[in-house]
C-alpha cells in the first residue's frame, strides 16, 4: 500500500479523540456518573463484544478497584439466544459497541431495562439502536473508524467509562490524570516499541501477559497482533501463565508483557523473570528492564490511565510491524468492520 494506512491515521487522532470526548460530552458522562450514585448498585454488568469487550475487562478492573462493587461481563447470548431472565434489579448495565449495531448487544439493553436499575451505553454513534435502547448515551465522538482493526474509538471508551467513574467517586487526582492524558498520548504515539519489532524474528507464536488494570489491554493487544500480522498471540493474567501455559515455551519464545507501576509490579516482574529463565525472550514494559527487551512508555501519573499509554504506544508498533511484514493493517483477512451477531 501506498502512503499512510487509515489506521495509522486513526492512532495519530486518538490524542484530539480523548481531549474532545473530556471537553465536549462532559455533561453525558455527568448524567451517566448520576445513574450510578443515585442507583448505588451492588452489581455492574456489562455487554459487549470484541476490543468492546476487552475495554470493559479494562474498566471491572478500574472501578472494582476504586468503588468496590463487583463486575460481570454477561454473555448477549443469553438473552438474544437462550431467552434467560436475569435478576439484575440491583445492577446498573453497561454496554460498549462501537457501531451500536449489534443486534445481540441491542437485544439485551433492552432485556436489561426491564428489570435492572439502569442502562449506559458506550457508543461512537449516538444515534445508533444502542444508544436509543439505553437510558443514558455517552458519545464517544471518535469520528469515522475506516481501519477495520478499532484503536481510537477502543481508548475513546476506556477514557469515557474512567471519566465516569471519577465523577461518581468524586475523584479529583483522576480527573487531573485524565485533563493530563490527551498530551501524555500525543507522546505515547512518538513510541513504536522497535526492539519488539525486530525481536519476533520468524516467530509465529507468542504470549501476551497483563495483570489487574492490564489484563484487558493485554487481551486487546493479542487481538489486533491476530487482526493485523495474522501472528497467533494468546493473553493471559501474569498470575496465570506460570500453570498450564508454560509447556508450550521454548528457547525464544517471545513473550510481551504489559506491566504497569502499580501493586503488581514487583510479582509480575518476578514471573518475567522466571519466563526468561526458560529460554523466553521477554518483551516488558518494566521500568527496569533490560535496554533491549524494554519496551517504552509514557508515564501518565495515574495508575488507572497508566495502561492506556501503553495500548498506545502498541498500536503505533503493530501498525508498522503489519506493514514491515506486507500487509494492509485496514483491511485484515476475512474481517468486516461491523459484525452483527444474533
Amino acid at each position: 500500500m501506498h502512503g499512510p494506512s487509515y489506521m495509522y491515521r486513526e492512532i495519530e487522532e486518538i490524542p484530539h479523540v480523548v481531549k474532545r470526548l473530556l471537553d465536549d460530552e462532559e455533561g453525558a458522562i455527568k448524567t451517566a456518573a448520576n445513574l450510578l450514585d443515585d442507583a448505588s448498585p451492588s452489581q455492574i454488568v456489562t455487554f459487549a463484544r470484541g476490543s468492546s469487550d476487552h475495554a470493559a475487562t479494562y474498566l471491572k478492573y478500574a472501578f472494582e478497584l476504586t468503588q468496590g462493587v463487583p463486575v460481570a461481563s454477561i454473555g448477549p447470548s443469553l438473552n438474544s439466544l437462550y431467552g434467560a431472565a436475569l435478576r439484575l434489579d440491583s445492577a446498573v448495565c453497561i454496554a460498549i459497541s462501537q457501531s451500536g449495531q449489534s443486534p445481540d448487544i441491542v437485544q439485551s439493553v433492552a432485556a436489561a431495562n426491564r428489570s435492572c436499575a439502569g442502562t449506559i451505553s458506550l457508543t461512537n454513534n449516538p444515534k445508533s439502536p444502542i444508544a436509543h435502547a439505553s437510558n443514558t448515551v455517552v458519545p464517544l465522538l471518535a469520528g469515522p473508524e475506516q481501519s477495520v482493526p478499532a484503536t481510537k474509538t477502543f481508548v475513546a471508551s476506556l477514557v469515557a467509562g474512567l471519566s465516569m467513574l471519577a465523577h461518581w467517586k468524586k475523584d479529583t487526582e483522576l480527573h487531573a490524570a485524565l485533563a493530563r492524558l490527551p498530551e501524555a498520548l500525543g507522546q505515547s504515539i512518538e513510541t513504536d516499541w522497535p526492539n519488539f519489532r525486530s525481536g519476533l524474528g520468524d516467530a509465529s507464536s507468542l504470549y501476551v501477559l497483563g495483570r489487574g488494570l492490564s489484563f484487558g489491554i493485554a487481551l486487546e493487544t493479542a487481538l489486533k497482533l491476530k487482526e493485523t500480522c495474522q501472528l497467533h498471540a494468546e493473553a493471559y493474567s501474569a498470575a496465570e501463565v506460570m500453570h498450564g501455559p508454560i509447556s508450550v515455551l521454548k528457547p525464544g519464545f517471545p513473550v510481551l508483557a504489559l506491566m504497569s507501576p502499580d501493586a503488581a509490579e514487583a510479582g509480575f516482574r518476578d514471573v518475567c523473570d522466571q519466563l526468561s529463565g526458560m529460554g523466553a525472550r521477554v518483551f516488558s514494559t518494566d521500568r527496569h528492564g533490560e535496554p533491549d527487551t524494554a519496551l517504552e512508555f509514557t508515564a501518565t501519573g495515574h495508575p488507572l490511565t497508566d495502561p492506556i499509554s501503553m495500548v498506545v504506544s502498541f498500536y503505533r508498533c503493530v501498525e508498522k510491524l503489519a506493514r514491515d511484514q506486507g500487509k494492509d493493517p485496514d483491511q485484515p483477512r476475512h474481517l468486516t468492520k461491523v459484525t452483527e451477531t444474533l
